[in-house]
């Protein structure tokens, strides 16, 4: 509905006329795009942006780039230590040589990017509608060390099912927004941006768009922030889809395994077994991100380093990281963070999110829940623990896949968040 309170007469920017006539088009069509307009206030400004780095700022990426000091290593040790020496070298003579920056900012560009002004921060965010009537509109949330670029091989699918082996009733409009302090959303400069108020402004973002009735889905951090939506807004988000399930066991000590099968436990303890080793990125992000930041900031294969290293560990690529991404991919996700300069204020959420009181966890979720369980993801939870925090209406083993579902196993991806959001349409 569009509130009928008389509005003072005042000129209409051009971006909020064609947000008014869009809203008036749709919803003649019955969809959910709702414009709410304050008595005696302009509509908030939702502005169209375009990436465009600056290209002194490439000049200077490929002097520092070729002035990288490079550290020894021990002999033969490969991975085992952190990133391959050999490896980033190769990385940053392609780097160098062969990665097209313009060539990646202008696929970026293909989609429709928006920025918007909330709780006092500019917000970047994808917002791709479709062009199928009654879509539902979904969030898509990345995590660390991911960012709007993970979602690239998945818009296309959701917004247009019938050209990607799909029907018209599974199609969605795509919100993807750029968290707080990561690549072209604003980084907070106060203190208490965890996930919880990541979710909150989400949710604002959403009410702005015109959407009283959505989905949402998320991984790593996104997983976290889509739960805290879906507890907070039950009656806007209808549904949560997971691909990365967080829950302990109901009960502790030699209890814990109660009621399990034997593969799960022995998948439960493989998982902690592989995760001991895996948290020291974590426990410095935590604690003393700004001292971090000094660094990754300021040597851009530093920082090609910090993150290509998780993409290597976390997926499913049986220690080759380009069987699962190109070099270009994990570059142009690296560059997101290298031209704005947010690296450092991306660890940050781990920092805010440690030092809260509820240190990041919802209560339990009410709303359907969806979870899809990717073999090679950091953690493993069986569906008995999830039960406890979450309402799980739909459960997925997928047969191969890890951390970044969306890049490595986009098919399998999309097929079960079709399959999901199906029962909550």
């Amino acid at each position: 509905m569009i509130n009928s309170t008389r509005v003072q007469p005042k000129p209409i920017p051009p971006v909020q006329g064609l947000f008014l006539v869009a809203a008036v088009l749709l919803l003649a069509q019955g969809d959910w795009l709702v414009l709410v307009v304050e008595a005696g206030e302009p509509e908030p400004a939702v502005r169209p942006f375009t990436i465009q780095v600056d290209q002194a700022v490439l000049e200077d990426l490929d002097r520092r780039l070729a002035l990288t000091r490079y550290p020894n290593r021990i002999e033969d040790s490969n991975w085992a230590y952190g990133t391959d020496l050999g490896y980033l070298r190769e990385l940053v003579k392609h780097w160098r040589t062969g990665y097209d920056w313009r060539a990646q900012e202008k696929a970026l560009n293909r989609w429709s990017h928006f920025k918007t002004k909330i709780d006092g921060m500019d917000l970047h965010f994808i917002h791709q509608r479709s062009r199928h009537k009654n879509a539902l509109p979904l969030m898509l949330v990345h995590g660390w060390p991911g960012s709007f670029v993970e979602f690239q091989k998945v818009i296309g699918p959701l917004t247009d099912p019938t050209a990607h082996g799909g029907k018209a009733e599974d199609a969605f409009h795509v919100i993807i927004p750029s968290l707080p302090g990561f690549g072209f959303s604003d980084a907070p400069r106060t203190r208490g941006w965890n996930n919880d108020r990541m979710a909150e402004m989400f949710g604002k973002l959403m009410t702005r768009l015109g959407y009283r009735r959505y989905g949402t889905q998320g991984g790593d951090w996104g997983a976290s922030i889509s739960a805290w939506l879906g507890r907070n807004h039950p009656g806007q988000c209808v549904g949560v889809h997971l691909n990365f399930v967080t829950a302990g066991p109901p009960r502790g000590g030699d209890r814990q395994f109660e009621g399990l099968k034997p593969q799960e436990i022995a998948r439960i303890r493989e998982r902690r077994a592989f995760m001991a080793d895996e948290t020291g990125y974590s426990r410095i992000q935590g604690t003393k991100p700004q001292t971090l930041g000094y660094g990754l900031n300021d040597s851009p294969a530093g920082l090609a380093a910090w993150i290509v290293e998780k993409f290597r560990t976390w997926s499913d690529c049986d220690g080759d990281v380009e069987k699962r991404f190109t070099k270009d991919e994990l570059l142009t996700n690296v560059m997101v963070y290298w031209v704005t300069g947010s690296i450092t204020s991306s660890t940050r959420i781990y920092y805010e999110t440690r030092h809260s009181r509820g240190r990041g966890k919802p209560g339990r979720v009410e709303v359907p829940v969806g979870c899809a369980i990717f073999p090679k993801e950091l953690v493993y939870a069986p569906r008995r623990w999830a039960e406890t925090r979450f309402n799980v209406t739909h459960w997925t083993e997928m047969p191969r896949g890890g951390h970044f579902a969306a890049m490595e196993e986009p098919k399998l991806l999309v097929e079960d968040v079709r399959s999901f959001f199906s029962t909550v349409r």
